[in-house]
């Protein structure tokens, strides 16, 4: 709790169900507090365990988002080695 007996995390959505922008610019805002040195010792505290589920929602989103480009990019190969391949056989074929 901050000295004014209220948590600085208090009343903020549980970062699990955040989307990245909203994570990231709450994880910005808390490190910019974090480096100002201002916040007393549990505030930090909070900030920090605040700012460290935040960053691994962010880094859970990335994670997703580049599965899902690597599976598009899979699931277009095969289509164009494919396409390359049959368009040098009916060149080799005519």
């Amino acid at each position: 709790m901050s000295q004014n007996g209220t948590s600085p995390v208090e009343n903020r959505p549980d970062a699990s169900t955040m989307g990245y922008e909203q994570a990231r610019d709450e994880l910005v805002e808390i490190v910019g507090v974090l480096e100002s040195g201002k916040a007393p010792l549990e505030a930090t505290l909070q900030l920090w365990e605040r700012g460290e589920a935040l960053a691994t929602r962010c880094r859970t989103i990335l994670d997703q988002a580049q599965s899902r480009l690597e599976q598009a990019d899979a699931s277009d190969q095969p289509h164009d080695d494919a396409s390359g391949s049959s368009e040098q056989a009916d060149g080799a074929l005519r």
